[in-house]
């Protein structure tokens, strides 16, 4: 079991500071949560209020800020940090002061070693290659020289015009991006170099580190992931499946995951995709066994529709689409998977405690993002206070929201307009979108903003995404 009782502080908000906190109180543990003055409405501060009274709530000036972070660490007397996802989840140099610090504690995510080689596009595209793992053509060493990115380009628009592409395209992405972060395709050899200068300055402003990746761009693909789940010793490693995730807004940010990645039993491909499943699954192991990985963690490929798998990156962190997958998860027979739960109690020292063969992955699910946007107007943010917020209770449904449904909420200016995540569970595929578009359809969601504008979302455009989900 644990070595002693812990106290978890959750450095993130929202939902997934909710989830965590749950998780903690399922294991036993302790833990606080912090806030800034632009979430004192939200859930996760009404939650840890009351599940662990007012001592277990630290308003902060800002999530961003390490050492705000750190202070509230030594005041509480937590002896854990959980990044959740975003702000410090993939910054190696935050999670290595988490343990080296005069008062080290315990960084639930994957050791900072970890987060650094696997973090940087292009030594996981060196990793890759050297096992093995098939990744998109293009460079695999960071590139700050112009006239180095220049003749790359030159080479891999040569490339495909000799392959017979209609239209020849690369993408130029920040090295040490993540997340469809500081990524730009590029159609016109012209016009290369101005985006090259764009993503350089952008990744040096962002992640103090100006390399960049240049690839060939792949038309049509679904993009995969690979759910991987590893102890802290790093030596032991399973998965939970694969999720797709090709259903994303105009800026590459997903609206809409499903898992498993694809459904051969109710879709037709021309390739093998039962095969492409196992393959990226079991490329995937290999990686975290190659860096002794030892958390939680997502392998993303994109699939062609020829069938051809391509390492993407490697996101060392929770993702927000892990409910997806635990969703259509049992281990040794019981359902109630929980990756979030899985992470924190790893984390902090427990064995695995079950092998790959008592995983046992079944049924289908989808995760719907409900935003504030419209999708109309590429993806606009909307702002204004959400009056009415409630849905139809179903088994097969689950909803994460840190938007209270008893009173107003309005949303923050400060970040992302994120409502809730809706995972919906199915016998399969066709089945769960039955259910999903029966949940949303059902979903009582009204706001106003200062202007009397009514409440602009995206519920209409996951409506119409379902239709085709796991389709070329």
């Amino acid at each position: 079991m644990y070595k002693g009782e812990h106290k978890v502080l959750i450095a993130n908000r929202g939902e997934i500071a909710i989830r965590i906190a749950k998780a903690c109180l399922e294991l036993n543990q302790n833990f606080v949560c912090v806030y800034t003055e632009a979430d004192s409405e939200s859930g996760h501060v009404r939650f840890a209020r009351e599940n662990g009274g007012e001592n277990s709530l630290f308003c902060i000036s800002s999530y961003r800020d390490a050492n705000e972070i750190f202070s509230v660490a030594d005041r509480s007397g937590a002896s854990a940090i959980h990044p959740g996802y975003g702000f410090f989840a993939e910054d190696f140099r935050f999670a290595r002061r988490v343990v080296k610090r005069e008062k080290p504690l315990i960084f639930i995510g994957p050791s900072w070693r970890v987060i650094q080689e696997l973090g940087d596009k292009i030594n996981t595209k060196r990793l890759a290659r050297s096992l093995g793992v098939p990744t998109v053509p293009g460079s695999d060493s960071p590139i700050y020289d112009e006239l180095e990115a220049v003749e790359l380009a030159d080479s891999l628009f040569a490339f495909q015009k000799e392959q017979g592409f209609q239209a020849p395209a690369i993408m130029v992405k920040a090295s040490a991006g993540g997340g469809g972060m500081g990524i730009e395709e590029v159609n016109d050899p012209d016009e290369f170099r101005s985006v090259y200068r764009r993503i350089r300055n952008y990744a040096k402003r962002q992640f103090n580190d100006e390399g960049v990746l240049i690839e060939q761009r792949i038309y049509g693909f679904n993009h995969l992931e690979v759910q991987v789940v590893c102890e802290r010793s790093g030596r032991k490693h399973i998965h939970f499946g694969t999720r797709n995730c090709s259903v994303q807004s105009s800026g590459n940010q997903k609206r809409i995951e499903v898992a498993p990645g694809f459904a051969p039993q109710e879709i037709h491909y021309i390739f093998n995709a039962s095969g492409v499943l196992d393959s990226i699954t079991e490329h995937s192991l290999s990686m975290a066994r190659a860096v002794n990985y030892d958390n939680v963690g997502t392998w993303e490929w994109i699939v062609t529709p020829r069938g051809e798998p391509f390492l993407m990156e490697v996101n060392t962190r929770i993702q927000v689409e892990n409910g997806v997958s635990a969703a259509i998860s049992a281990i040794k027979g019981e359902r109630n998977v929980n990756i979030v739960r899985e992470q924190v109690r790893l984390g902090l020292g427990e064995a695995l405690g079950y092998a790959q063969e008592d995983v046992d992955l079944s049924g289908a699910a989808i995760e719907y993002r409900i935003i504030a946007e419209n999708p109309d107007y590429d993806f606009a943010p909307w702002v204004g206070t959400i009056d009415k917020f409630r849905w139809q209770e179903e088994e097969w449904l689950e909803v994460y929201t840190q938007v209270p449904t008893d009173r107003p909420y309005e949303i923050p200016t400060e970040f992302d307009p994120n409502l809730a995540l809706a995972i919906v569970r199915g016998d399969n595929l066709e089945h769960a979108k039955q259910r999903g578009v029966k949940f949303l359809k059902g979903l009582i969601l009204q706001g106003q903003d200062r202007a009397g504008r009514k409440l602009e979302s995206n519920i209409s455009y996951l409506i119409d995404k379902s239709s085709g989900l796991l389709e070329f």
